[in-house]
């Protein structure tokens, strides 16, 4: 057995993991219709399968009601799953300028999510808009969102996370997903730039007493931080 050979005990490891996301997924992390549809809908449009777990989107959508969150901004909507289980998360009775912000650059892919999302009927509660993240965030208003969610390149990550400081507002919660990124942080072998955007967000959030923060072992690895 060659050294890159997982072994025997590590592929067993990997195997009982995979199973007990499912039983967790089938016993708290249901998907209906809607959310099969977007994947289904990302199929055909033979978009990328990078969608939010489903362990994982559950997860993040109790930190969302544990922190009472009714302004969150998303970064990378791709077809919008992840912004489905964003704005379920969401109280019945938001106010004006409350409710999901989420950021898309591709033109065709910010229409799709409108679609899914309306015929999922969380259009009211979602702005699905159009545009570069690294443009639009600045003029967005500081401590405007109790909540960022950030789920786009990995290469821009440490800007998406300096503004995502500066738009939460105290105590509130950020979340990135492939906090992980499949294992390839711990390759010191791996020095593309989205692993190394990874790495240096890990040593942003874990130095910056701005923030509380750690790694939660779901999917692809959620960091989770709090807004100090």
């Amino acid at each position: 057995m060659t050294a890159s050979e997982p072994s025997e005990p590590d592929t067993a490891t990997s195997e009982a993991l995979a199973k007990l996301e499912r039983y967790i997924e089938g016993r708290f992390a249901f998907e209906d219709d809607h959310l099969r549809a977007i994947r289904e809908a990302m199929e055909r449009e033979e978009l990328p399968t990078i969608q939010l777990p489903r362990i994982s989107a559950r997860l993040l959508q109790l930190l969302l009601r544990a922190v009472g969150a009714r302004r969150v901004l998303e970064v990378g909507t791709l077809a919008g799953y992840s912004a489905l289980w964003i704005a379920r998360s969401l109280p019945s009775d938001l106010k004006p300028g409350e409710g999901l912000l989420t950021l898309e650059r591709e033109a065709e892919r910010a229409a799709l999510a409108r679609t899914l999302l309306g015929r999922a009927g969380v259009s009211s509660r979602v702005e699905v808009r159009e545009g570069e993240a690294r443009s639009i965030l600045p003029s967005l208003p500081s401590g405007s969102f109790d909540a960022v969610f950030l789920d786009a390149d990995k290469e821009g990550l440490v800007d998406y996370v300096v503004e995502a400081k500066r738009l939460l507002r105290h105590g509130g919660l950020l979340v990135v997903d492939n906090a992980l990124w499949r294992g390839q942080v711990l390759d010191p072998g791996a020095r593309d730039p989205a692993t190394e955007g990874i790495r240096r967000t890990h040593e942003l959030l874990a130095g910056d007493p701005g923030f509380d923060a750690t790694i939660v072992p779901v999917g692809d690895g959620l960091l989770i931080a709090l807004r100090c």
